[in-house]
């Protein structure tokens, strides 16, 4: 039976310009549900009014492993400018919010969400990072991280690139990409970048057809010049690159 689509966000990571965007997008083509797949207001942007909004439209959302790392105790991780400048910032209200997301949700009996794996908020769910590159995982391996998920559809967040993904069950796999952050590098568990190569915010939407899901990959220009000089004001110039470029360096 057809469903009607839904929008799937994922990664805002507090950049407000970014996702009024994309929220505007998502009116203009009349869609009314929505889910956010977490890591929802860190970075050196725009946390508050990213709260706000999200807050408001009361989607169903999961949590993501910064949104947890914003709930840990202020200086934790003194190296981080970016969390002590997002903790400096939230408000009780704010912390409630986070602290009541769930690690994953189902929604219309249907789709599964996460935000890395069902298990882990911090590990990517179908890339391998080693020491010589980050490629997929087997599908094998990707179908025992999912052992215990019975969904048709899986949709995941985590490593900010778009992507859809097929098991041999049948099962499908999303990654909406990030509406807020489309590079960044990462030390753990090996040095690495993921790069979208673009400065787009980016969403999917998904809907169930006589044919099959059918799934769309968006990107949606924004000012993402004034996203970039927030960044740098806020003491993250890396930040600022990857919003102009989609690159990490």
């Amino acid at each position: 039976m057809p469903t009607p689509p839904i929008a799937v966000l994922s990664d805002v990571h507090g950049n407000r310009w970014a996702l009024e965007a994309v929220l505007d997008d998502i009116r203009s083509r009349g869609i009314r549900d929505m889910v956010n797949l977490g890591d929802s207001l860190y970075g050196p942007l725009d946390p508050v009014g990213t709260a706000g909004i999200l807050m408001e439209l009361a989607m169903p959302t999961v949590r993501g492993n910064e949104d947890r790392i914003l709930l840990e105790e202020p200086g934790r991780h003194p190296d981080s400018p970016s969390l002590s400048f997002v903790q400096s910032r939230l408000q009780p209200e704010h912390l409630r919010w986070l602290r009541a997301l769930p690690l994953t949700a189902v929604v219309h009996q249907e789709l599964f969400l996460c935000h890395g794996t069902p298990e882990h908020d911090s590990e990517y769910l179908v890339r391998e990072v080693t020491l010589a590159a980050c490629g997929l995982l087997p599908a094998a391996t990707i179908a025992r991280k999912l052992a215990a998920v019975a969904q048709p559809v899986v949709l995941y967040g985590h490593d900010h690139l778009p992507a859809l993904l097929g098991l041999p069950d049948g099962r499908l796999l999303v990654n909406p990409g990030s509406v807020g952050l489309p590079a960044y590098r990462d030390d753990l568990p090996f040095p690495h970048a993921m790069e979208a190569g673009s400065p787009y915010a980016r969403y999917a939407i998904i809907a169930r057809s006589p044919a099959g899901w059918k799934i769309e990959h968006i990107a949606v220009p924004y000012d993402w010049g004034s996203a970039a000089a927030a960044a740098k004001e806020n003491g993250r110039p890396d930040w600022a690159i990857a919003l102009r470029s989609g690159r990490a360096s």
